[in-house]
């Protein structure tokens, strides 16, 4: 069981990672204004002292708590650390230190700091929670509250005795204002100093602060507590998750992986850094496209060069566990992509890269660069290969796509969802892409090599294998502007598709008898007969099959609303 303290925009996040697990949950906040909706998770609400909550996690076979509680929760912070059990920080991005701010350890240092700089009028953006820690300063200096308009809040300042006029209210609705906003509410409250708390992105800290900056007002910011250094801190959904995997391994019931763009990057980094410096460390901080970091072990081959062992997920993958290095050179023209054993090379348009290049494709190109440019503004040729990546990509499409002698370096987000088969989708669009780029207005989707087969007996046309992935491939030809689609598609998955549905894996949907009945009319006995598919060609008329590709040219048509599209429906009785 997992236990989450939340109220804040990570806690939400917390909840949408581990209702994705289908299993019982705990979500802890102390009062009950978050509206979260759950259907897995049990919600708890109220205060418990570190006693209460360690009985509630023996009673309750709690093995990992989630701290997603704001920065400033101390209390909570330290009664989280003294139960004993692991615990995964969800932290937020705070940034670096900035100039024109200054910058004070505790609620006592900022009050002394005040004192020293004496501003006129004092604007504190900090939370109800901190009128009573520095009444010794509001009480001998004028001082304004910024807080939300509810009783709770405005009950903590009368027990504080703030005086209530100079009490300031979020408008309603409207907990982040945006840069101009602030610069608006401090210019007509005439104020000439701030004070906020090192809150984070999520917190609107830049928002404040930028706009005090901009109106050249004073700035006061009491950074954010430090916290336990044997936590788990992770910045985001990706994170949250594979250290969830990591410490309660039943939670979820598949694992999830890197892709091979993100392992490149962590190398390339990695052996950059062996460049730059002694000190490279054994696991290699990088971010996700979305800016999420990560981390990734890597072993440092020789100055210059370093590798990362692709871990295993639970998403088909034929580059599971293989070793992909990066080599960085001083080079002359920039970041130049240099071919590496083990990775393909484009030979054919539409994949965004030039022919000629190596298979590095446009998003780990961007991640790599990203992370080189952080640490050098200097020129490198940067070399990527895979062991055993000219043999892997025999049991791909990077053939079929252009790319040949090696595998490609892929990844549009950086992570592997299990089960989502990513790499064969992707791989789809790739397909597509190229067709349209050599002048092809017209494909064919076709299930697999006897599909293809049957198609190719009476028309030359460019295949392209869908699996199951109907309802994807179609979305990909749509958007991507295919003029004329041929589906074909052999009955078994066809009287899937009829029924609506556009993935026809056997782990999502099974063949249903009902429908068919439904469908024969007056031959429903026979449906009873069969206990394959194929087997309909022998028993049933014309006229059923005509109905299942009206039925499929309907469904498909969501997905593919626009341009020609043939059912073509590919016999397969084996008699």
């Amino acid at each position: 069981m997992i236990l989450i303290f939340g109220g804040t925009t990570e806690g939400r996040m917390a909840v949408d990672v581990c209702e994705q697990a289908g299993k019982p949950f705990y979500y802890s906040t102390k009062s009950a204004l978050q509206e979260v909706e759950l259907h897995y998770g049990v919600r708890l609400t109220g205060g418990r002292t570190a006693e209460e909550m360690k009985l509630f996690c023996q009673n309750h076979d709690v093995q990992c708590i989630i701290d997603a509680a704001h920065p400033f929760a101390e209390t909570l912070h330290r009664e989280i650390a003294s139960v004993g059990l692991p615990v995964i920080r969800v932290q937020r991005s705070f940034g670096s230190h900035r100039e024109n701010v200054i910058y004070c350890s505790d609620y006592q240092d900022a009050i002394n700091k005040l004192d020293a700089h004496s501003p006129q009028c004092l604007l504190a953006l900090s939370g109800t929670n901190t009128i009573a820690k520095l009444a010794d300063y509001w009480k001998k200096h004028k001082t304004l509250f910024r807080i939300l308009n509810r009783s709770e809040s405005i009950d903590l300042a009368l027990k504080s005795k703030f005086p209530t006029s100079n009490l300031l209210f979020y408008p309603e609705n409207m907990i982040l204002p945006s840069l101009e906003e602030e610069k608006q509410m401090m210019t007509s409250v005439g104020c000439d100093a701030i004070l906020t708390k090192e809150s984070g992105e999520s917190g609107g800290f830049d928002a404040k602060v930028g706009a005090a900056i901009d109106l050249g007002l004073k700035v006061f910011v009491i950074e954010h507590p430090a916290l336990p250094q044997n936590w788990q801190y992770v910045t985001g959904k990706y994170g949250l998750r594979r250290v969830i995997e990591k410490l309660v391994p039943n939670f979820f019931p598949l694992k999830t992986g890197y892709t091979t763009g993100a392992c490149a990057t962590a190398a390339v980094k990695a052996a950059l850094l062996s460049l730059l410096s002694d000190d490279v460390p054994e696991e290699i901080s990088f971010a996700l496209p979305d800016g999420e970091i990560m981390t990734i072990p890597v072993s440092l081959e020789e100055k210059g060069k370093a590798s990362v062992v692709k871990d295993f997920s639970d998403d088909p993958d034929v580059t599971k566990g293989c070793k992909i290095t990066a080599c960085i050179t001083p080079g002359t023209h920039g970041i130049r992509f240099i071919k590496g054993e083990g990775v393909g090379t484009v030979t054919l348009p539409g994949l965004g890269i030039p022919i000629g290049e190596p298979a590095v494709n446009p998003t780990p190109r961007k991640m790599i660069t990203s992370e080189i440019r952080s640490l050098s503004s200097a020129d490198y040729d940067v070399m990527i290969e895979v062991e055993g990546g000219e043999e892997l990509a025999k049991k791909t499409f990077n053939p079929k796509v252009g790319v040949l002698g090696g595998i490609s370096i892929i990844g549009t987000s950086g992570i592997v969802s299990p089960l989502s088969h990513e790499a064969f989708i992707q791989s789809i669009s790739k397909e597509i892409e190229v067709a349209k780029a050599i002048g092809c207005q017209e494909i064919a989707l076709v299930s697999g090599l006897k599909s293809e087969e049957a198609l190719k007996k009476d028309r030359d046309i460019r295949c392209i294998h869908y699996g199951n992935f109907i309802g994807e491939s179609l979305k990909s030809a749509h958007k991507i502007g295919i003029k004329k689609v041929v589906l074909a598609i052999m009955i078994g998955k066809a009287v899937k598709l009829a029924e609506g549905h556009l993935n026809t894996h056997s782990h999502k949907v099974v063949m249903n008898k009902f429908f068919l009945k439904q469908l024969a009319g007056s031959d429903a006995y026979k449906i009873d007969q069969i206990t394959m598919a194929r087997e309909l060609w022998g028993i049933m008329p014309p006229a059923f099959f005509e109905e299942i590709k009206k039925l499929c040219h309907k469904h498909c048509r969501t997905v593919f609303p626009a341009g020609e599209l043939e059912i073509r429906l590919i016999c397969d009785n084996p008699q």
